[in-house]
């Protein structure tokens, strides 16, 4: 089998290629950061190949499919991202908008070019890497909580829509809470308390996966979260969610 991870050099990306090749599994890796994949792919027991690609900028979306598609990928895990903490009107738009570029609009062109290969052989699994955040609007992170939104719904929805044409095909939300990563350092955010391990959701992430769940909650309090937003009206939710948010300032 082979694996293309983006985002691959730090976090949940990086565990996620070790995991996988422990198992044999072959890796493509895709990030900016050319001499950290070199490092990574150093680490690896396995056949890694590496591109070297902005995947905020369309065009690189599209190169790093052409330069891949010939390599019979098995497995599409799209984990890069990033995001911002502030009020709406103190974020720079230009970052907003990278973000929506990298978080949304990179998911959105790899996943539906792979799903055509994937369905055409009727097999393959896409592991988009989305949050806890996907489930409710986010004030002081409001354009991440909406990219990581669309990441989920749209997962959902493929999901549903191959499980209605029989297709053998797998794809799946990974939505975990806080993770000890870079995150909150790029995202200009305090140290959030009951965080897992990069590696713990890692794992829970990659096992979802290959059984074909279509949302993955990593640990128990997710899971919690998860199913008590529910019974919570949405000016609670909001409320919460700010009251939350703003002890990372």
């Amino acid at each position: 089998m082979k694996a293309l991870i983006t985002g691959a050099t730090s976090g949940i990306g990086r565990d996620m290629a070790v995991l996988l090749a422990k198992q044999g599994i072959d890796l493509i890796i895709a990030s900016r950061d050319t001499e950290k994949m070199k490092q990574l792919a150093k680490r690896l027991p396995v056949k890694v190949k590496i591109v070297t690609v902005d995947l905020s900028k369309a065009e690189d979306c599209y190169c790093l499919y052409d330069e891949t598609k010939s390599e019979n990928i098995d497995i599409l895990i799209n984990n890069a991202g990033f995001g911002a903490f502030g009020l709406s009107w103190e974020v720079p738009l230009e970052t907003e908008l990278n973000m929506i570029d990298l978080n949304i609009r990179a998911v959105h062109i790899l996943t539906k070019l792979f799903l055509a290969d994937f369905r055409a052989r009727d097999h393959g699994y896409i592991l988009n890497v989305a949050s806890s955040a996907g489930f409710l609007a986010g004030p002081l992170m409001s354009t991440y909580y909406a990219t990581k939104s669309y990441v989920l719904r749209f997962t959902e929805a493929l999901h549903e829509e191959l499980r209605r044409t029989g297709s053998n095909v797998k794809i799946s939300a990974l939505c975990p809470g806080h993770v000890e990563t870079g995150f909150d350092q790029r995202a200009n955010v305090k140290h959030s308390i009951g965080g897992l391990t990069s590696r713990k959701v890692a794992k829970i992430g990659r096992n979802g996966m290959f059984r074909g769940k279509v949302v993955i909650l990593p640990g128990l309090l997710m899971k919690l979260t998860y199913f008590g937003e529910k019974f919570l009206t949405e000016p609670l939710m909001l409320c919460a969610a700010y009251t939350a948010q703003s002890k990372k300032r």
